[in-house]
C-alpha cells in the first residue's frame, strides 16, 4: 500500500506546490479586471455628476452676482381733496410715476462673483481627488476579493491531499498495515471538517467583499447617466494578480526628514490641497467683500408728476422730481467691525486646515511606506527561506511516514504548515499591492489648466 499512497500523494503535492495564480471576476461577458472595475466605478460614482452640477450653479450665480438690483417702480395718486374727490379740484392733485435704483457698496458684485468662481474652481479638483480616493477603495475590494478566491482554491487544492491521508489512513487502520492507529484516522478526519470551515469563513469573506465592490461597479440606479455593464462576480477564470506600478519609486529610498521636504513638492499640486487653495482664495475674496460694508450705498430715484387742467381750462404744469440717497456707515463698531472681523478669523480658520491637509498625507504616505518596506521584506523571507524550507519539511515527513520511520501526526502537521505558509503568502502580497495603490494616491498630481478647463 505505500507505493501507491507515495504516488498519489506526490502528485497531489506537485499539484499543490504550483505558485500560479488564478481568480476572476467578470463584468457581465467581460472580464471584470483591476483597471475595468476601478473605470467602471468612477463612470457609475454619482457623486461626480453631483458635483459638475454643484459647479454648474456657482458659475452661474457668480455670473447673476454681476448684475444690479432690480429697480423699483411706483406708481400714486397724491393730494387727492377727501370732500369730493375730484381730480380736477386742486392744484395739488396729481398722478406720479416713479422708478429708484439702488447701487451695490464699492466692489461688491465684483468680488461677490469673484468669491463664487473661487468656490466653483475647487470642484474640479475635488472631481480628480474623488477618482483617486476611488482608486484606491475599489483595489482594495478587488484585492480582497481576489485574496480570499485564491485562498478558497488553495485550501480545496489541498482538500484533496487530506481525503488521500484520510482514505489511506483509514484503509492502513482496517488491514492493520504499516502501524496505523485510530487517531491517525480521526485526525484526517478532523483536518478535514478544519478546513471545511475555514472554506466557509473564507466563503463568507469573499461574499462581503464582493458585496462591497457591487456597490462601486453595479450600474444600477444610475442608467439615466451613465453607460455601465452588468457585473456578474461568480464566475472564475485565470488571472494572476496584478503589479501595480508605484509612482516615484525613488521616494521610498529617502530618509523621512528629506522625505517630508520631497513629498511637499507633490502634495502642493494634489487634487485635494488645490481645492483647499480654492476656498482658502474664496475666503480671502470673501474678506475684500466684507470691507465694501464700510462704504456707503447709493440709490437714484426719478419721478413724473401728472396734474389736470382747472375747471376752468387753465393749463397746470406737471412736476418732474430726480434725487439721490445713500446710507452712512457711521456706526461700525458693532456691526461692520465685527463682520470684518468673523470673516477674518474665518480665512485664517481655513487656511490652518491647509497645514492640517499637508501634515496627515506626510504621515500617512510614510506610514504606508513603512509597512510597504516591511511587506517586502517578509515577501523575501517567506520566497528565499521559509516557504522552501516548509515544503522540505513536508516532503521529509512524509518520506518518514512512507518508510515507516515517522509519525502520521507529523505528517499532517507540516501540510498545514505549507497550506497557511502559502496563504499568508498570498496575504502579503496583496496587502503589498493594497499599500502601493494607496501610495500612488498621495502621488496624484493635477494638471491645473486642463482640470479648470475641464467643465467647459
Amino acid at each position: 500500500m505505500n507505493v501507491p499512497f507515495t504516488i498519489r500523494f506526490n502528485c497531489y503535492l506537485l499539484a499543490f506546490l504550483s505558485l500560479a495564480t488564478s481568480m476572476t471576476l467578470y463584468a457581465g461577458d467581460t472580464m471584470l479586471t483591476l483597471d475595468l472595475a476601478i473605470k467602471q466605478a468612477q463612470q457609475n460614482d454619482p457623486w461626480l455628476v453631483g458635483n459638475k452640477y454643484k459647479q454648474a450653479a456657482l458659475e452661474s450665480e457668480s455670473i447673476a452676482a454681476m448684475a444690479l438690483s432690480d429697480p423699483i417702480v411706483s406708481i400714486g395718486l397724491l393730494n387727492v381733496p377727501t370732500d369730493g374727490f375730484d381730480y380736477n379740484q386742486e392744484n395739488m392733485t396729481q398722478l406720479k410715476a416713479g422708478i429708484s435704483q439702488m447701487f451695490p457698496r464699492g466692489d461688491t458684485l465684483q468680488l461677490q462673483s469673484k468669491k463664487l468662481q473661487l468656490l466653483s474652481n475647487q470642484n474640479p479638483h475635488l472631481r480628480e481627488d474623488r477618482k483617486a480616493q476611488i482608486a484606491v477603495k475599489v483595489a482594495a475590494h478587488w484585492f480582497d476579493v481576489f485574496n480570499a478566491k485564491e485562498s478558497i482554491r488553495l485550501i480545496e487544492q489541498d482538500r484533496g491531499l487530506f481525503e488521500q491521508l484520510l482514505e489511506i489512513s483509514t484503509a492502513s487502520y482496517s488491514s492493520a498495515y504499516g502501524g496505523t492507529q485510530q487517531q491517525d484516522v480521526v485526525r484526517a478526519q478532523l483536518e478535514l471538517t478544519r478546513l471545511d470551515d475555514r472554506l466557509t469563513k473564507l466563503k463568507q469573506k469573499q461574499d462581503v467583499a464582493q458585496k462591497k465592490l457591487i456597490q462601486w461597479v453595479s450600474g444600477q440606479f444610475v442608467e439615466h447617466y451613465t453607460d455601465s455593464i452588468n457585473v456578474s462576480l461568480d464566475d472564475t477564470d485565470n488571472q494572476s494578480l496584478p503589479a501595480l506600478v508605484l509612482k516615484q519609486p525613488d521616494l521610498l529610498e529617502l530618509d523621512d526628514d528629506i522625505l517630508s521636504e520631497k513629498l511637499v513638492n507633490y502634495l502642493v499640486r494634489h487634487p485635494s490641497y488645490l481645492a483647499l487653495e480654492s476656498r482658502i482664495q474664496a475666503s480671502e475674496a470673501n474678506v475684500e467683500l466684507t470691507k465694501q460694508k464700510y462704504k456707503p450705498q447709493w440709490g437714484l430715484n426719478a419721478a413724473y408728476s401728472y396734474r389736470a387742467d382747472t375747471p376752468n381750462g387753465r393749463s397746470r404744469a406737471d412736476f418732474l422730481s430726480i434725487g439721490i440717497n445713500f446710507d452712512l456707515p457711521l456706526f461700525t463698531e458693532n456691526k461692520q467691525d465685527k463682520q470684518l472681523q468673523a470673516s477674518i478669523s474665518e480665512s485664517e480658520a481655513i487656511k490652518t486646515q491647509k497645514w492640517l491637509l499637508l501634515r496627515k498625507m506626510i504621515a500617512a504616505f510614510q506610514a504606508n511606506k513603512a509597512q510597504l518596506e516591511r511587506l517586502g521584506q517578509r515577501s523575501q523571507l517567506y520566497e528565499q527561506e521559509l516557504l522552501p524550507k516548509i515544503r522540505e519539511q513536508a516532503e521529509a515527513a512524509l518520506t518518514a511516514y512512507t518508510n515507516d520511520e515517522g509519525d502520521f501526526s507529523e505528517v499532517v502537521r507540516a501540510r498545514i504548515d505549507v497550506l497557511d505558509a502559502e496563504i499568508d503568502y498570498l496575504g502579503i502580497n496583496v496587502d503589498s499591492q493594497k499599500t502601493i495603490s494607496q501610495l500612488n494616491y498621495y502621488l496624484e498630481i493635477n494638471n491645473i489648466d486642463s482640470v479648470l478647463n475641464e467643465g467647459n
